[in-house]
């Protein structure tokens, strides 16, 4: 059996997974975590020999306080051999990448079928990457970019910038940014004033137009 943890603020997500899972037969949902500093401690423990054993890590991006990419870098760092897989409702060319060159073994859509769910799961558990054609497409343009020094502004951003970036380009205010990532506001002014630097934008305004000439709004 491959003993997977899920870690997603949303219970409905979780609970949808382990349905899922359920009817594979060789998959098993042995750890729910809704954030990812319990994400980190259910690893620990099993690690440990203290709780069941996980062999896959389902780790949602979109969460309050410390976000999955943070929280892979960590789990990275302290269990290189484990293998995580990504889940977001972002589209591919938002995160995969990122989440790719961070040591993600993959990077699902929340909206994937079983088929696809369980594949990756079973890939990543025997070592492989799951990788989908586009992602691949994306991954080989992201590195031809880097050789060529033409590297998209947005890709100068560290994580946690690029999700300011895209909530502000949305339109949120500080305050509504700060709510929603669980972060003081003015830690998302410093923030903003890194994103705002880094892209050369000088306003909100222009971040939103830069975000969509590149595609990076959800549509």
């Amino acid at each position: 059996m491959i003993g997977v943890l899920v870690c997603d603020d949303h219970l409905i997500v979780r609970q949808g997974i382990r349905q899922m899972l359920a009817d594979t037969g060789d998959i098993l949902l042995t750890a729910e975590a809704s954030n990812g500093p319990e994400a980190l401690r259910l690893v620990r423990a099993a690690q440990a020999g203290a709780q069941p054993g996980i062999d896959v890590v389902l780790m949602d991006i979109a969460m309050p306080g410390r976000d999955g990419l943070d929280v892979l870098k960590q789990l990275k760092r302290e269990v290189p051999r484990l293998p995580v897989l990504m889940l977001s409702t972002y589209p591919d060319k938002q995160y995969a990448v990122r989440s790719l060159k961070l040591g993600a073994a993959g990077y699902l859509n929340k909206s994937t079928d079983l088929e696809q769910l369980s594949g990756a799961v079973r890939k990543a558990a025997a070592g492989g990457l799951f990788i989908t054609p586009a992602i691949a497409e994306q991954l080989a343009g992201a590195l031809g970019a880097g050789r060529d020094g033409e590297q998209p502004l947005h890709e100068r951003l560290s994580n946690r910038e690029y999700q300011v970036f895209r909530l502000l380009a949305q339109g949120k205010s500080v305050g509504e940014i700060a709510v929603q990532l669980a972060l003081s506001p003015n830690t998302v002014s410093t923030y903003r004033t890194r994103v705002l630097e880094k892209t050369g934008a000088r306003n909100d305004v222009e971040l939103a137009l830069y975000a969509v000439r590149q595609d990076l709004l959800p549509v």
